[in-house]
């Protein structure tokens, strides 16, 4: 779109000033970049960033030299410190209107020039008014925006037609004399507005990357960093949890009583509509810890290194690093990072991208984990282990999805590696202010989003849960009861007994029931098969789901000490514990891996255009993670049945 426009494909939107930002400790390919608009006939001005970066390394830059040898004012800015920016917006003012269009000698060789001056004299004299740079770049890219306002007229066609072979065919290819000539043109001005004495100082961020990009070390780091932004996603979430716990238990102790007299509405409101306030306020201290690290991470500079490790991990497998920012960004939410697979230069790899981004831990998976870990665990084996497993619960789906790309690549869209090419920025501190809008925009499109589908989908599965209910049923659960535990001296209470056995008998009680035979090699009975069948429509809600289903109320959410207590203590018909920690272990493994979100497959049907795509992403990631979750469960409760 931005292309289109400052190329004039949208007369409607014609810019009146182009503002080129110029990155001045990259400033050779910045300057290619410029060398580009320089055929748009619009006003251009250069806003040099990072010259305090440039200058506190000992580089010195002229910029008046520079000026000079672009031929459009250069405006020297320091952005975040607000430096520079009203001479920026004086100068901006001074272009507008002013006509002037810069035209710069870019060094092309002859063969090139004599026919982009012979095109532009016959343009000229059929009243067309375009530059020179123009008619350059529409001569060696047939896809340039003044060939697309010609395509009307045969005479122009024709005649670009011919200058165009002529080139081609002398050189072999137009792409190649234009990227050539441009580049050789950077280079001559950048060691001109450059003084040679300092550049050849070594900086800091190449001191850095010595390290941080080296082939072991590098990966080294990049993992150790992986690992300790999760294990303080763990860690320092817990006490956050405990206040919402205790918010959410004084709520219920006030709204309860309240509401004896209507036993319908008092067990929606509490069981429904509590339940699912709760647990999306629970998520939000995860969501924001993480993308506080992310927002980190890239305010820094790191995330550009860690694409460039990744593409020696991905490589062989057939993606190149740039699919590394979709499957990152699929870590807080794979709907944005399916739509971030645009970035990807080809049809294919986009497409093997949007594949495997729901793979990738997203924060709705965060409860399960939380929840699992810390009943099963870290109160045996310590904290230690408990920030490793739910790192290794993340980083679960980035290593299943390199094998399946690599079978996608090589069976269903045969295709080989492409090159990766990606400017790495240097090194600064995160600022503070991009930080905090990060994880405010990022907790209101949760909220707005997540949060809605969170409650309504409680509401649902407390509705589904909760009928029918009869009076004749009640009566026969009450003689069950007296059948049952005549003659025991220990028995739950008539109450207790009464609201597991209408759960029990609920729709979705029996649905769970009857499809419980395909999930008994997990290790799950029908209350985690229907946790996990309620979880379908949206992650999110499994915890809601396990807290209802468990007949606890308001008080489900993943550092619920009820739902801890009843987890660790729920049975199996004979006896025998219904969660032990193989079966947390594959249950968790099946969330990591299944796919569990209406909105990610509504978003890979609108990105490739196709309800096969959305289909077949369920079918094969639900197939997968079935099938490990069984291996994992069944060999590691052979192997250790004591755990």
């Amino acid at each position: 779109v931005a292309a289109e426009v400052i190329g004039g494909l949208h007369p409607q939107d014609v810019p009146d000033v182009l503002v080129c930002v110029v990155d001045a400790s990259n400033l050779e390919r910045n300057l290619v970049f410029f060398s580009q608009l320089l055929g748009t006939q619009t006003p251009t001005i250069v806003a040099l960033t990072m010259t305090d970066t440039l200058e506190a390394e000992g580089t010195k830059i002229n910029i008046e030299k520079l000026s000079e040898l672009l031929g459009v004012p250069v405006v020297p800015v320091i952005a975040h410190k607000s430096v520079g920016l009203s001479e920026l917006k004086s100068v901006i003012g001074q272009a507008i209107g002013s006509g002037v269009r810069p035209e710069v000698d870019l060094g092309f060789p002859s063969m090139v020039r004599k026919p982009v001056f012979q095109l532009h004299e016959m343009l000229a004299r059929a009243g067309i008014d375009v530059t020179k740079s123009s008619v350059r770049e529409a001569l060696l890219d047939e896809n340039a925006a003044l060939n697309r306002k010609l395509v009307n007229n045969p005479e122009f066609v024709e005649a670009f037609d011919e200058a165009r072979k002529k080139i081609l065919g002398e050189t072999g290819q137009g792409k190649t004399v234009d990227a050539q000539s441009r580049y050789a043109w950077a280079g001559r001005v950048k060691s001109e507005v450059i003084l040679a004495s300092t550049i050849l100082k070594r900086s800091t961020s190449d001191r850095l990357d010595a390290v941080l990009t080296h082939r072991f070390w590098g990966l080294i780091a990049f993992v150790g960093m992986m690992y300790l932004v999760f294990q303080s996603i763990y860690t320092l979430a817990q006490p956050l949890m405990g206040l919402v716990e205790t918010g959410q238990n004084a709520l219920k102790a006030v709204v309860e009583p309240l509401l004896t007299q209507w036993p319908v509405v008092q067990s929606l409101v509490v069981g429904g509509v509590i339940t699912g306030v709760g647990t999306v306020v629970m998520f939000l201290p995860q969501i924001l810890i993480l993308f506080f690290f992310v927002a980190v991470l890239e305010g820094s500079g790191y995330l550009a290194r860690a694409a460039f490790l990744m593409d020696r991990l991905l490589g062989w497998c057939g993606l190149n690093g740039r699919a590394f920012i979709p499957l990152l960004s699929s870590f807080a939410c794979a709907v944005p990072g399916i739509m971030a697979a645009r970035v990807m230069p080809d049809h294919k790899s986009r497409l093997a991208t949007i594949l495997v981004a729901p793979l990738m831990s997203c924060s709705a998976r965060l409860p399960v984990y939380i929840l699992f870990i810390g009943v099963f665990i870290e109160p045996r084996y310590g904290a230690f282990w408990a920030g490793f497993s739910l790192f290794a619960m993340h980083i679960v789906g980035l290593l299943v999805s390199i094998p399946v790309v690599y079978v996608f690549n090589r069976a269903l869209f045969r295709k080989s590696r492409l090159p990766f090419v990606l400017e790495l920025p240097r090194y600064q501190a995160p600022r503070i202010r991009d930080i905090w809008r990060t994880m405010v925009s990022r907790a209101k499109v949760f909220l707005n989003t997540a949060g809605t589908i969170i409650f309504v989908m409680s509401i649902v599965i407390w509705a589904l849960l909760y009928f029918p209910r009869s009076p004749e049923s009640d009566a026969r659960y009450r003689t069950e009861y007296q059948a049952t535990y005549a003659s025991a001296e220990q028995k739950p209470s008539l109450d207790q007994f009464m609201e597991a056995r209408r759960t029990e008998d609920s729709f979705l009680g029996r649905f769970g029931k009857a499809i419980e035979p395909a999930f008994r090699p997990i290790g799950l009975d029908w209350r985690l098969t229907t946790s996990v069948l309620a979880a379908f429509p949206a992650r999110e809600v499994v915890v809601s789901a396990m807290g209802i289903i468990f007949d606890l109320g308001g008080e489900v959410d993943e550092g619920s000490s009820d739902l801890r207590r009843t987890l660790r203590e729920a049975k199996w018909p004979d006896g025998r514990p219904l969660v032990t920690l193989w079966t947390a272990i594959s249950l968790m493994l099946f969330f990591a891996l299944c796919c569990q979100c209406m909105a990610t497959l509504a978003a890979i049907k609108r990105e490739t255009g196709s309800w096969k795509w959305p289909v077949f992403t369920f079918v094969y990631m639900t197939v997968l993670a079935y099938l490990l979750s069984v291996i994992v469960f069944q060999f590691g409760s052979r192997l250790a049945p004591n755990i």
